[in-house]
């Protein structure tokens, strides 16, 4: 299911969903597709959690539905695959049911981040973070015998709270030698083999085989290309300069991309999205060959942008405090003090830290109880005064807090 966000209808939104005897109150729509639309909603207890509701199925089918239950059931407990909590039948005020997944509530998207890259690219950091991050979750599928089939930035989500990017919409998966879906992948991410495949189910031919898991690799290696050229690539893939030699218009992306990188981390970033791009499936290697790329071996620092851009626990405010106030220990308690009881008005504070040292050196990092609360400090915070300045916020790592390490961040 491609859930695309956008306008529409808002008389259409339900209200609620009773979930298992609770009640779960409807707070937005996050996406509308062809066969479901999903919603973020919350409980009675504060907690957060997606709805993903599929269309009443006249024909009795319910296809869809089961489809993806019974994928998602077979492939839970990774840390980069989304998490089902459960399944459940809506019955709305007009008498029709709808069969529905309560599903973990994920943030940002890959194509979100796209767009805000401004065609520049994103860092090395985080192509890294995210390539990694869906290897581990295709390896995984890969030996569970399933195939995505339907990867792409839009499937591609950050769990704030997990700290890592994970893969939702199994809608269009399925088991490898036995493919049940002729038409299969999205336009732009969609691998040499599915095009055929896809042109020969068009004209009533079926194909020799199925595809198989090499169609993944292929999606995500354009995906890759997109993050490090911070553009879509749609029309690139749709050219025959493409269709003939993928691997020139991959070097020409890199030669020409003004973006400043170090030279033998871009090299191995390409070879790896090269490794990707083979025409041939047999060639493309696996997720978890992928996965012993140099290119992963190489250790990044974030972009101040980076940690804009990913939400997580852990809030940190600059242009905070002076250097004189950490040298003076009673000043400095009470700047502690205040600053707690401040940023307490945006939700539960565990722990809070203004290293007198650097690096880090008069930041102050805010652990909050969860994302949610992080996030919503970071709206209300950002731009205000405190002392006379004007408070820059970001979001940090929690694993990097929780080790305390704090970066020296790339401006």
């Amino acid at each position: 299911m491609d859930v695309s966000p956008g306008s529409v209808d808002q008389a259409m939104k339900p209200v609620l969903f009773e979930v298992f005897g609770e009640i779960w109150n409807v707070q937005a729509r996050l996406g509308q597709g062809a066969s479901a639309s999903v919603y973020r909603v919350s409980s009675g207890r504060s907690s957060s959690a997606a709805v993903k509701e599929f269309q009443a199925d006249t024909q009795g089918g319910d296809y869809g539905f089961h489809k993806e239950r019974s994928v998602l059931e077979d492939i839970q407990g990774h840390k980069n695959i989304v998490t089902l909590y459960g399944v459940f039948t809506n019955h709305n005020a007009m008498g029709v049911s709808t069969r529905c997944l309560l599903l973990e509530l994920l943030d940002v998207s890959v194509s979100e981040l796209l767009v805000r890259a401004s065609n520049q690219g994103h860092s090395m950091w985080l192509i890294q973070h995210c390539a990694r991050d869906i290897l581990e979750g295709l390896a995984f599928l890969h030996r569970e015998g399933y195939v995505h089939a339907d990867l792409k930035p839009r499937n591609v989500l950050w769990s704030a709270d997990d700290e890592c990017f994970k893969l939702i919409d199994f809608g269009l998966s399925f088991k490898e030698g036995h493919q049940d879906v002729k038409y299969i992948q999205t336009d732009g991410y969609r691998a040499p083999e599915a095009e055929l495949q896809n042109s020969l189910a068009q004209a009533g031919l079926e194909a020799d085989s199925g595809c198989s898991s090499a169609v993944d690799l292929w999606s995500l290696g354009i995906i890759l290309l997109e993050m490090y050229s911070g553009t879509k690539l749609k029309e690139t893939v749709r050219s025959q300069e493409w269709k003939d030699n993928c691997a020139a218009v991959v070097d020409q992306i890199f030669s020409s991309n003004n973006m400043v990188y170090p030279a033998i981390p871009v090299y191995h970033l390409r070879d790896l999205i090269k490794s990707m791009l083979h025409s041939d499936p047999k060639l493309r290697g696996t997720a978890e060959t992928a996965l012993i790329s140099p290119f992963f071996s190489i250790p990044f620092a974030p972009h101040i942008e980076d940690l804009v851009l990913l939400p997580t626990p852990v809030l940190r405010l600059l242009n905070v405090i002076d250097d004189r106030h950490l040298h003076n220990e009673e000043e400095y308690e009470d700047i502690i003090e205040d600053m707690k009881e401040e940023c307490q008005k945006y939700g539960s504070v565990l722990s809070l830290l203004i290293p007198k040292e650097n690096p880090g050196k008069g930041q102050v990092f805010v652990e909050y109880a969860n994302a949610g609360d992080s996030k919503e400090a970071l709206r209300l915070l950002s731009g205000r005064t405190f002392d006379g300045k004007f408070v820059v916020a970001t979001f940090y790592p929690l694993s990097a807090y929780k080790r305390g390490y704090l970066y020296q961040t790339v401006q």
